[in-house]
């Protein structure tokens, strides 16, 4: 599976993700719909994007007990996703629901990948409020190891810990990672960071992007950008 650069589309509603997306004359980008749009728009925005020609990483965050999982992973199913997510902290039960959920009548279903560290979170926010005294990196793999033996696809983590990640699990295993921004980049919010070019080299297989593209002057020569330091 060779990589690529998702752009994550956090936008209020969907005036403002199709006058972005009308950006794109020559290539349909990979993108990610959150919370906020899915939210604002309800599953009508993903079946439009979708149509649209561009693959799709529906990113909800599932974490519920495994039933409630499950049958919102079924009906997630019949959005016609490329890939979705949950929390890893939700324990193999509820990954192995989700999987049964999401899983259709004929086998196929989409990529399914689980959150193991938000890439706000630093140390010591997991040490003072999550009370959890394990290095961050040790926690990410343990994470990563869980979902490698619930049968998921892969993890969403932090660039800095792809290697490791794929260390433990297997180089098939997907290492999808936010927390990406250009080296001449505002860091925002992100803590645990690393350039396109730097998240090429540690293994990533997907890089997400949101603001470095979307708000960027020229977002298609941002969108290119990105693609020729990760992908070359």
């Amino acid at each position: 599976m060779g990589k690529d650069v998702i752009i994550a589309c956090d936008f209020a509603g969907e005036r403002e993700v199709f006058d972005f997306l009308g950006l794109f004359r020559d290539r349909k980008p990979f993108v990610k719909i959150g919370m906020e749009l899915f939210y604002a728009a309800g599953p009508a925005i993903v079946r439009e994007i979708k149509k649209r020609g561009h693959r799709i990483f529906l990113d909800l965050k599932l974490h519920d007990i495994p039933n409630t999982v499950r049958k919102t992973m079924a009906v997630l199913s019949g959005l016609d996703v490329d890939m979705t997510n949950l929390h890893a902290a939700g324990a193999s039960a509820m990954m192995r629901g989700a999987l049964e959920g999401l899983t259709r009548p004929d086998g196929s279903r989409p990529l399914l990948i689980a959150v193991t560290q938000l890439t706000s979170t630093d140390e010591e926010t997991m040490r003072k409020e999550l009370l959890i005294p394990t290095p961050i990196a040790e926690t990410v793999l343990h994470y990563a190891k869980n979902a490698a033996q619930a049968g998921l696809d892969g993890v969403v983590c932090s660039p800095l810990e792809a290697e490791g990640v794929h260390r433990v699990c297997g180089s098939g295993f997907l290492t999808v990672t936010p927390g990406v921004r250009f080296a001449d980049g505002e860091r925002g919010d992100q803590k645990r960071v690393m350039t396109p070019a730097e998240a090429r080299l540690v293994g990533s297989d997907y890089i997400v992007m949101g603001r470095p593209i979307t708000g960027a002057a020229d977002p298609v020569a941002a969108y290119h950008r990105a693609c020729a330091e990760f992908i070359g």
